[in-house]
């Protein structure tokens, strides 16, 4: 099961992936393409054409996770923005994206942190 933690960083490939790829190919466009570090423990999420596939990458101490995910149903609303680009995003934002909603919800609550209190 996938776990999010507060401090994961989540970085989305925005515009359309090619999902034939593998762990290997996903990495090298990690590395090449979005001059990321495939292996400092984020999650890249990638997504299809279609919207209705995505894979997520992630390093663990000895290995990589490669998750994937089908929708018989529906879309996930993407960010088809920047194309060829990662988008950083929260846990909670991909919470979102991977139920359906979009990444801004205006209606969420804020975060409050100990700066917004004072």
């Amino acid at each position: 099961m996938l776990s999010l933690a507060q401090t994961t960083r989540v970085y989305l490939a925005c515009g359309n992936t090619d999902l034939r790829k593998s762990i290997d190919g996903l990495a090298a466009l990690v590395r090449h393409s979005f001059e990321l570090d495939p292996f400092d423990h984020s999650l890249f999420v990638f997504c299809n054409r279609h919207a209705d596939k995505l894979k997520i990458l992630l390093w663990d101490h000895n290995g990589f996770w490669l998750f994937y995910r089908r929708l018989e149903r529906g879309r996930f609303r993407w960010p088809r923005h920047d194309h060829g680009q990662a988008m950083q995003v929260t846990p909670r934002q991909l919470a979102w994206l991977l139920d359906g909603l979009d990444l801004q919800q205006r209606q969420a609550h804020r975060e409050v942190t100990a700066r917004t209190l004072l």
